[in-house]
């Protein structure tokens, strides 16, 4: 079955940056378009950020672009967020998303928060 395990969350003051990883199994990785979420406390879960299964194509939340960047390793069947200059309003639980077969598929999620 499809597994998503998401890291490298944790506490960062503003301005520092994190990465976070997504190990993917259960299909074939290299197809499916990857997908970064995240849900702060009270808010809705939000799209971040996305990349195609070649890795040509990506997509950002306007609130994310020039700080955020997607990428993926089809080799290591993980997908990356890498985010710098965090700021405060960033902070959330960050899940990873891939839709394989009409099912949705969702990781535990990482928490990332920023704080000084």
């Amino acid at each position: 079955q499809v597994q998503l395990v998401e890291s490298g969350g944790g506490l960062v003051q503003p301005g520092g940056s994190l990465r976070l990883s997504c190990a993917a199994s259960g299909f074939i990785f290299s197809v499916y378009t990857m997908t970064w979420y995240r849900q702060a406390p009270g808010k809705e879960r939000e799209l971040v950020a996305s990349i195609s299964g070649g890795g040509g194509t990506t997509n950002y939340a306007d609130s994310v672009k020039g700080r955020f960047t997607i990428s993926r390793d089809n080799a290591k069947n993980t997908v990356y967020l890498q985010m710098n200059s965090l700021k405060p309003e960033d902070t959330a639980e960050y899940y990873c998303y891939v839709r394989v077969r009409s099912n949705n598929n969702w990781g535990q999620g990482t928490q990332v928060t920023v704080s000084s």
